[in-house]
């Protein structure tokens, strides 16, 4: 597992963002938005023999399976923000996911980088609904065979979000901000590790929960959090209003990805991602 570089950037005090899937795939939408939207250019790949044996083609360009983005400084050279994005469409099993945040974390000190943001989508049980199962989990996925049906409008009530910070300065920023303090309950797979590992490390990692439907990508949950992540971005305003009229095509997208990438039954392939 290791971060190879593709051209030279400096990165001291960066503002990193985890695009790895996640319920309702909140991160990736988050991490394809921002990419977009600021134009941000691929720096870097992070590859490993434990990655699937495939190329990712848009527009005619072949991509890895994780990519590292990032963009210039905005505002002064002393306080301005620099956006760096980890971002891929796959689902790491378990056995993959500590290598790729510890690999994560040593490169973000080795850069110098300053903090750490990881989306995820929360599943709260409500009355009057079904429990959802299972940890964070690439959704949308289409049954073999099938046509998949046209998934209900998330409801009309106000998404809730939450922060958890994994040093005592990410939690009082959250706090500064007015971001609601996720109290009790469990966060798994890249966003549990990577707060553990700042926890450990002594380095600021903030993970922002919007609730999020787990059964299709849910970008009007990843809106919640490109409001929220403009809040803590001072010199980069993140515009949540176009991702609502983009969300069909990215979630297509994804949708696009995960179904090509899905092995023939009567082919065994090693089962790595999704």
């Amino acid at each position: 597992m290791e971060v190879c570089m593709l051209k030279k950037v400096d990165l001291r005090d960066a503002t990193v963002i985890d695009g790895f899937p996640s319920v309702g795939l909140v991160s990736t939408i988050v991490a394809n938005y921002i990419v977009k939207v600021l134009s941000l250019e691929q720096v870097g790949v992070l590859d490993s023999d434990y990655f699937p044996a495939l190329s990712l083609v848009r527009r005619s360009e072949p991509l890895d399976t994780v990519r590292i983005y990032a963009g210039p400084r905005v505002g002064s050279e002393a306080s301005g923000d620099q956006i760096v994005v980890f971002i891929s469409e796959f689902q790491p099993p378990p056995n993959v996911i500590r290598p790729i945040a510890s690999t994560m974390m040593d490169w973000l000190e080795r850069e110098k980088c300053r903090i750490l943001y990881s989306p995820e989508g929360l599943v709260i049980e409500r009355e009057g609904q079904n429990s959802a199962q299972g940890g964070p989990q690439a959704g949308g996925a289409e049954s073999e065979g099938e046509e998949e049906p046209e998934q209900p409008a998330p409801a009309v009530r106000e998404i809730e979000t939450y922060g958890i910070g994994s040093t005592g300065r990410a939690r009082k920023l959250l706090e500064d901000n007015h971001i609601r303090l996720f109290q009790e309950g469990v966060i798994t797979g890249m966003a549990g590790v990577l707060l553990n590992q700042g926890k450990r490390r002594d380095f600021d990692v903030v993970s922002l929960l919007a609730e999020a439907n787990p059964q299709y990508p849910d970008a009007r949950a990843a809106a919640k959090v490109i409001e929220t992540l403009d809040k803590l971005i001072l010199h980069i305003r993140l515009d949540s209003g176009p991702l609502y009229n983009e969300a069909g095509l990215i979630e297509s997208q994804i949708r696009s990805v995960q179904k090509q990438t899905k092995a023939p039954k009567a082919t065994p392939m090693p089962h790595m991602y999704g």
